[in-house]
């Protein structure tokens, strides 16, 4: 518990964590009421994937791993710059990167599409 309360409590002296969502599985650091507690008194949203539905974390780690490869973050000198990269990749990625996987579509481009379907 030390390890993910600090984390948060790290976090909590770098960034506004108001509305951060914060992903996990269930573990039981994530589940633990003090843990939750902590999340929830900094309007923290909590999202956790199905017990025992490894697949629900499939996107994230797809974009995570995207993310790594694409993204030069080791040089970044400060946090807040390495926020702002972040930030611009999360825009490239949306809007301007193409699926294979999603008809050669961005993320925005497939999520109208889909919309406009239904």
């Amino acid at each position: 518990m030390p390890l993910v309360i600090g984390t948060i409590e790290n976090l909590k002296s770098k960034i506004y964590l108001d509305n951060v969502l914060i992903h996990s599985d269930q573990g039981f650091h994530y589940t633990n009421a003090q843990y939750r507690k902590l999340l929830q008194d900094n309007n923290v949203i909590q999202s956790m994937s199905r017990k025992g539905n490894c697949i629900d974390n499939a996107p994230i780690e797809s974009f995570f791993g995207h993310l790594k490869d694409e993204l030069d973050y080791k040089e970044c000198k400060t946090f807040e710059e390495l926020v702002e990269k972040i930030d611009k990749y999360i825009y490239y990625y949306n809007n301007e990167r193409y699926q294979w996987s999603r008809n050669k579509m961005t993320p925005v481009e497939y999520r109208s599409h889909l919309l406009l379907a239904s």
